[in-house]
This record gives C-alpha cells, structure tokens and sequence, in this order.
C-alpha cells in the first residue's frame, strides 16, 4: 500500500536514514560527503519537522520518499525532496512535489539543487521550474542553481 501523509517527529530516524542513503549520490557527483544532508543528526531532522511542512511518501509501511517545505513573504519554499535509491525514476518525486503544491496553492514556488545535478534540475523543469539564479551558499561549497515556479493565480 502506497500513501503520502504529514511527517511527525517519531519520522525523524528513518527520514534521516532515507536521507543518508538519497543524498549519496550527490556527494558522489561533488566528490564532497561533507555535504549538508549527510551531516545532519536525528534531532536536526526532529528539528525541521517541526518547522516545516514535511511530507513522507510510505509504500508496504516503510517511507521512501519525503519532501519538505514552508511559506514565507508569499513563497513556498521546498525542500529536502528525496526517493530512496531503489524507488528512484516511479513517479514518487513528482507526487510529492505535487501534494506540496496544493497544499500552498497559489504561492510562488522556489527550491534549489546543485549546478552539476543535471537530472534534478531536468526533473524540476518537467514539472514547470525554470532557474533564475545560481549561488554558492554559507553551509557548503556546492553552487546552487536556485529554480521557481509560478502558480497561475500569482500570473493573474
């Protein structure tokens, strides 16, 4: 049985080991495993749950799949999407997405992902994102291509 429910923070174990094991592969991109999601501990990701709005895709009651976000100033801002390994290229990235844009429908839409992650940032203009900047952040040395979406009620 598939499902996407709210997150609690009684999650927060196996988001994170999901999490460790998504995120694998970007550092493997950077050749960086000190990239932020792989630093985190249970109660960072305790942390987030509580201050945003994180989604958990659960499929036979094992979660392979999350994605966060919040709003601020009229923006939705999402992140943290990931899809355990084995799931990967099924749809699951794109319903989670989609759950989170209607529950801020009508906001503007922003996420970023790594310059040289040329899949995800296919991935996101499928779903409708174009880039508008790029930019290093504090946290690490990664460059970010930051992507938005504008929904047709912010259009009018």
């Amino acid at each position: 049985m598939e499902m996407i429910k709210k997150a609690t923070v009684f999650d927060a174990a196996e988001i994170l080991a999901l999490q460790k094991m998504a995120y694998v592969s970007e550092a493997e991109l950077y050749d960086n495993f000190n990239i932020e999601p792989l630093k985190q501990s249970v109660a960072d990701v305790e942390e987030s749950i509580r201050l945003n709005h994180v989604l958990k895709y659960v499929y036979n009651g094992n979660i392979i799949g999350s994605v966060k976000a919040h709003e601020a100033g009229g923006t939705c801002y999402i992140g943290k999407l990931m899809v355990h390994p084995d799931f990967q290229n099924r749809g699951i990235g794109r319903k989670l997405v989609k759950e989170i844009e209607q529950l801020f429908a009508g906001y503007r839409y922003e996420l970023y992902t790594g310059s040289k992650s040329f899949k995800n940032i296919s991935f996101y203009e499928k779903l409708g994102y174009k880039a508008f900047k790029t930019q290093k952040l504090d946290f690490e040395e990664t460059i970010f291509v930051f992507m938005e979406k504008q929904t047709a009620l912010l259009k009018k």
